[in-house]
């Protein structure tokens, strides 16, 4: 028996929509191809010189004679797609208060009084925090500030400011700090404060007036929109348009409205928005007969949203879909995005953490809600009764690495869109009360399949001017910078 011409590496397949498939290997290289043509590459017949199989092995799905060769690079691809591991923990969250000054309908923390000072982080506490924050082996440093509200206890996010740069004057990381607040409590003198410290702003507005009064609820009963748009104008004021980023969250309501919410971010002066559906805690929980909806409905809105934006940066208008951004930086390159939701291992502990106003540790924000809920489960410590190695080093972190590597999940072990997905073991648990979860048909793999099948069926088309769109938010460039002609 004859030796075979080439050697076919691992690869998944999907048909994709009845124009051929769509293959994608270990190292995140797609490629689509006609069925005939995919008949004859698996019977080992595709001719040697043709387009398809040049292709191929220009993207590591095939080897001639070189196998070591290619085997080498695509294990360095591999590599490279999972950096995210090397440094560890960058991204730390610390919770300032849970007091907070509105009563969004919601809220995934189950926000507490104004007047509830019991939740509030003290300054003990916030140095105690910096100081576990600091033996991360990470060369960057982000500390995001989240509540309730965190404005309402400014002096903790002044201590942490402060003891965190005397701290790195001798350990050199490089240290990023962002706020996030509904913005409706900031003064001019906290903005002087927050520019000279290079401070970052992340803020939510989840529309037109009527959208975001409806969602987001001051406890004193006013506007929460007009107070929100005085403090907004003043903070770009000060610290410049680029340093304020904003989020929605699609409630029932407002999934309909999508255009409204994109034309009301471009007329903000915001860059763009990073679309997100609702998530199943604190009183978003209690109340998903009036504010949920099936994903399938959010996934029609990413599409429309998606289509119209892209259409406003050809028009000339720059505004970028944060979410669509990250995800084709994972289709299109083979470095990692640091985005949590979309690691495998999960990102869980590993690249963000967060602790909560009495030191608490978790590996997500997520997992800090459901012990708001009543259950603890993933509860990795205390900065004071335990040590930096007790807390990322212990049994919950490593159960947890254990349970989110797609790679031996089942359903998503054979999916072809594993090189770009995440696990996500919190809401997993949350859902079926098992951190692996019933990944195929869950609400996650839902909206992840959705957008994955929108932005191939993208790529398969391959119109200039829309890939030129894509590549500008990916490169943070202008579209007539990268044109593809």
């Amino acid at each position: 028996m004859s030796a075979q011409p080439y050697t076919i590496l691992p690869f998944w397949f999907k048909r994709y929509h009845g124009a051929g498939l769509l293959m994608v290997n270990e190292c995140g290289e797609y490629h689509f191809i006609d069925y005939a043509d995919f008949d004859a590459l698996i019977s080992y017949k595709l001719p040697a010189k043709s387009t398809n199989m040049l292709d191929l092995k220009s993207k590591h799905f095939v080897s001639g004679q070189d196998i070591d060769q290619t085997i080498e690079m695509t294990a360095t691809k591999h590599r490279t797609r999972k950096m995210f591991l090397n440094n560890f923990t960058s991204l730390h969250m610390m919770v300032i208060t849970l007091r907070c000054n509105h009563r969004c309908e919601y809220c995934q923390v189950s926000c507490e009084d104004q007047d509830a000072h019991k939740y509030d982080m003290s300054s003990a506490v916030a140095k105690k925090v910096v100081d576990c924050i600091f033996q991360s082996p990470a060369p960057a440093i982000k500390i995001e500030f989240q509540g309730g509200e965190p404005l309402l206890n400014w002096s903790a996010i002044t201590t942490t400011v402060e003891y965190a740069e005397t701290i790195n004057k001798t350990a050199g990381k490089y240290l990023e700090f962002v706020i996030c607040t509904n913005l409706t409590l900031i003064n001019s003198d906290q903005l002087d404060f927050i520019k000279s410290h290079g401070i970052s702003i992340s803020t939510s507005l989840d529309g037109p007036q009527g959208l975001h009064d409806s969602n987001r609820k001051l406890r004193i009963g006013e506007s929460s929109y007009l107070a929100f748009l005085d403090k907004l104008k003043m903070t770009q004021e000060v610290l410049g348009a680029d340093r304020v980023n904003a989020l929605m969250t699609f409630t029932s309501n407002s999934i309909g409205r999508v255009t409204d919410i994109i034309d009301e971010y471009v007329r903000l002066g915001f860059s763009g928005l990073f679309l997100r559906s609702i998530n199943p805690y604190g009183f978003a929980a209690k109340n998903v007969a009036s504010l949920g909806y099936p994903m399938s409905e959010f996934v029609s809105a990413y599409r429309e949203a998606l289509h119209y934006i892209v259409k406003l940066n050809l028009e000339g208008t720059r505004f970028i879909e944060y979410y669509t951004t990250l995800l084709l930086t994972r289709i299109l390159t083979p470095f990692p995005t640091g985005f949590v939701d979309l690691q495998s291992p999960s990102g869980a502990g590993i690249a963000g953490a967060i602790y909560d106003y009495n030191g608490d540790v978790y590996p997500a924000d997520e997992a800090r809600m459901l012990s708001r809920m009543g259950d603890s489960k993933f509860l990795m410590g205390n900065v004071f009764n335990n040590t930096y190695h007790d807390i990322f080093m212990g049994d919950i972190i490593q159960d947890l690495v254990k349970k989110s590597c797609l790679e031996i999940m089942p359903g998503c072990s054979s999916c072809v869109y594993r090189p770009y997905c995440g696990a996500d073991p919190v809401r997993n648990y949350l859902e079926y009360k098992d951190a692996v979860g019933k990944r195929p048909g869950s609400p996650s793999c839902i909206k992840h399949t959705g957008i994955f099948d929108l932005l191939f069926g993208q790529l398969r088309q391959n119109d200039q001017p829309t890939m030129d769109v894509f590549w500008a938010w990916i490169t943070n460039r202008e579209v007539g910078e990268v044109s593809l002609a």
